[in-house]
């Protein structure tokens, strides 16, 4: 098989730029549905999950603009968005603590609807990167390691929600958020390693 052609090569760009702006604009639209069912019922694991599509909104819109840049800058980013995953951990871990103390339980219907609804939006995101994965480094892998991990949270979420509604508790809700936590904090290492490696490598690259 041939090497790619520059209009492959600009062609691909192109579609992972527009790919992006609609990944980027679907977790934006869907942070405010999740943000408002999560406040209106007292749920931990939606609470954390709207934070992480906020997040993902801001490493989406930081991988549109990074995307002319340099494997040796785009490396450097990688590992700053490492951290930016680790945000919703953070405050979910407020929140818990909060939830810990007094550990009512969510309206459950609404609970696995919204977490249905966020499980839709996730896969369409990871299946639209799917193709870039593994174009322009750690940027596109820290956008569909998002999606795709949040996917996995997602139906944790609905579960959490099923459990609650034959056992009303809000330790079902409360688990599922940690482990949204634990997802975010080794998406964030393999994000990490990814990008330290990239760096490392423009480094050697540069200096032979």
């Amino acid at each position: 098989m041939g090497t790619p052609s520059s209009d492959d090569n600009q062609g691909l760009g192109a579609g992972l730029r527009r790919a992006v702006l609609i990944v980027a604009l679907a977790n934006l639209s869907y942070f405010f549905i999740e943000f408002v069912v999560a406040q209106r019922i007292g749920s931990v694991s939606l609470f954390a999950d709207s934070i992480d599509f906020l997040e993902d909104t801001s490493i989406n819109f930081l991988i549109l603009i990074a995307l002319g840049w340099t494997v040796q800058k785009r490396a450097r980013l990688g590992m700053l968005l490492a951290g930016i995953i680790l945000i919703p951990s953070i405050a979910l871990l407020w929140t818990a603590w909060q939830k810990f103390l007094a550990p009512t339980p969510p309206e459950p219907w609404l609970l696995s609807v919204t977490g249905f609804g966020a499980l839709v939006v996730n896969l369409s995101c990871a299946l639209l990167l799917t193709r870039f994965r593994h174009h322009s480094g750690t940027l596109t892998r820290a956008a569909f390691l998002s999606a795709r991990n949040d996917a996995f949270a997602n139906l944790a979420i609905i579960a959490a929600g099923f459990v609650t509604l034959y056992w009303m508790s809000g330790w079902p809700d409360l688990i599922v958020g940690l482990g949204i936590a634990v997802i975010n904090a080794d998406a964030a290492r393999e994000v990490w390693q990814a990008a330290r490696s990239e760096h490392l490598a423009s480094l050697g690259n540069a200096e032979s």
